[in-house]
């Protein structure tokens, strides 16, 4: 008889693609949600929990990634091996399809307009990369029902204060908007309103607008350019002067909104739904500036490309404006956190009805990523308050002291290992950050008192200071047991970090 073959121990690894999160960055995210959910509530938006599964008829073709429509989604089928398969079922790719869903089923329960914000985790099947998984956190706000750009307006104003609720502060974000019927405007002008694989090709241009540049943009409308690697990349094959409108939409930004604005209308000139997107933005940038946001917090700039394949009318980035090193250590901004604009066609695909809506949608990860490179993160959270065990047979007392201090709202625990050895113990609440450990022998047990430990200002004591020093300011010392809890209150206040994500660093 041949001997069994063992089993293969798994690996303990995650999926490709995917992470663990623990103690202090579950805590910095949720704090930071926190803040946001209290900028969407205070403008009247409410919550909404949807089905973290959805079916990919629900999900449809409106997927961003417009090359790849029904991809990119963690997919199965139901009963897939029976007479008659079931639906197929796929992670949500996103908040907002699933939004239009919720929508489209309770439209005659909700009020409208219909203001919701969603946060949670998302799933897409792409490849993976630095920072980039295949599950990540999306906060998104959006408004259902509401056909004025006002809404829209709205939502630019909210994402400021968002941000700076967050701890992004003036100067350092910058919420640019532009608007899909004015891109319509200049593919009319340019005779390709009908033509859809040549427009389709040109919106694909457009988006790479960030990368290439306008030189760029223009050869790859034109005859096709050699990218970085020397290999030669097709071009759309239109004419100089078909991709001058293009160009002229590109380049529009002008020192002001209002030459900005003067610009596009030369761009899209003699096109209705061209001058229909160009007074949509005349109305974003009065109705924010009478909010009291000037240019430098919300501003109209015709660079905005991405996305305008998907949305049909304004669309908005939040772009974070400092600099940070590279990987490779080179200079580069921050970049974009946040995105969102207008899809009046999304819940029309359930009820057959169009139904005007604007959200945004907030990069969790990024935003925290940004945080944390301007220091308006704390590094590390606060941990329990450790009781030691010195006596095993005591931990009825020592379960008491943890209890006492609970009930004051003060984050505690009993050291639940082996206490043979105390050494352990204070290794054990160095690892979870522990501001204080609480020491009661039988010594301190017949005298009505505790030993209280600044394990803190230990380490600080140990780094630095003299043996003078260490004499003069103590990290251990005994309190009256009935002392116990005012005076961890004391300590654990004076190292309590600051708030996560405070706004007033």
């Amino acid at each position: 008889m041949s001997k069994q073959k063992k089993q293969p121990r798994p690996k303990a690894l995650p999926p490709k693609g995917f992470r663990d999160y623990f103690g202090a960055e579950v805590v910095e995210r949720g704090e930071m949600l926190r803040k946001i959910a209290g900028v969407y509530h205070r403008y009247g938006f409410d919550a909404l929990e949807s089905s973290g599964v959805e079916t990919v008829e629900a999900l449809g073709k409106f997927l961003p990634d417009v090359d790849r429509p029904n991809e990119g989604v963690f997919a199965w089928q139901e009963d897939a091996e029976a007479d008659k398969p079931g639906d197929w079922l796929a992670l949500r790719y996103d908040l907002t399809a699933p939004l239009a869903r919720v929508y489209a089923q309770h439209r005659n329960d909700l009020p409208t307009p219909y203001r919701r914000y969603a946060m949670g985790p998302v799933w897409r099947n792409e490849k993976p990369g630095p920072g980039r998984f295949r599950q990540f956190y999306q906060c998104d706000a959006d408004t259902v029902g509401a056909p004025s750009v006002a809404a829209d307006a709205e939502i630019c104003m909210m994402l400021a204060d968002t941000l700076e609720a967050v701890g992004i502060p003036r100067g350092d974000y910058i919420i640019r908007v532009n608007n899909r019927k004015v891109l319509n405007g200049v593919l009319e002008a340019m005779g390709l309103t009908e033509d859809v694989e040549r427009r389709d090709a040109v919106l694909r241009t457009i988006d790479k607008f960030d990368k290439v540049g306008e030189s760029g943009v223009r050869e790859l409308l034109t005859k096709g350019r050699l990218d970085a690697s020397g290999a030669f990349i097709d071009g759309v094959g239109l004419s100089d002067d078909q991709a001058e409108p293009v160009i002229a939409f590109l380049t529009s930004k002008a020192e002001t909104a209002e030459a900005t604005l003067t610009n596009l209308r030369a761009a899209v000139s003699g096109s209705n739904v061209g001058e229909e997107g160009v007074q949509e933005l005349e109305q974003i940038a009065a109705l924010v500036a009478a909010g009291g946001y000037d240019t430098a917090r919300i501003d109209i700039d015709p660079s905005v490309v991405r996305g305008l394949g998907y949305y049909t009318g304004p669309v908005y980035e939040a772009e974070l404006t400092f600099e940070i090193k590279d990987e490779k250590g080179r200079t580069r901004n921050f970049g974009s956190v946040a995105g969102g604009g207008r899809y009046d066609d999304l819940v029309k695909r359930f009820t057959g009805q169009a139904v005007p809506a604007t959200g945004v949608s907030i990069g969790v990860d990024r935003l925290l990523a940004a945080l944390r490179e301007k220091g308006r993160m704390t590094s590390l959270a606060q941990g329990p308050v450790i009781v030691t065990v010195m006596d095993k047979n005591r931990m009825a007392d020592y379960q008491a002291m943890a209890a006492e201090l609970r009930a004051a709202g003060i984050r505690a625990e009993v050291y639940l290992g082996n206490p043979k050895n105390f050494g352990n113990q204070l290794k054990y609440a160095d690892k979870r950050m522990s501001p204080v450990a609480v020491i009661e022998g039988g010594d301190e047990k017949e005298k009505g008192v505790v030993q209280i430990k600044d394990l803190i200002l230990g380490a600080q004591i140990a780094e630095t200071a003299t043996l003078e020093e260490w004499k003069d300011r103590p990290s251990q010392f005994e309190v009256p047991r009935a002392e116990l809890v005012d005076k961890v209150a004391e300590i654990v206040a004076l190292h309590a970090p600051a708030t996560a994500t405070s706004g007033d660093l």
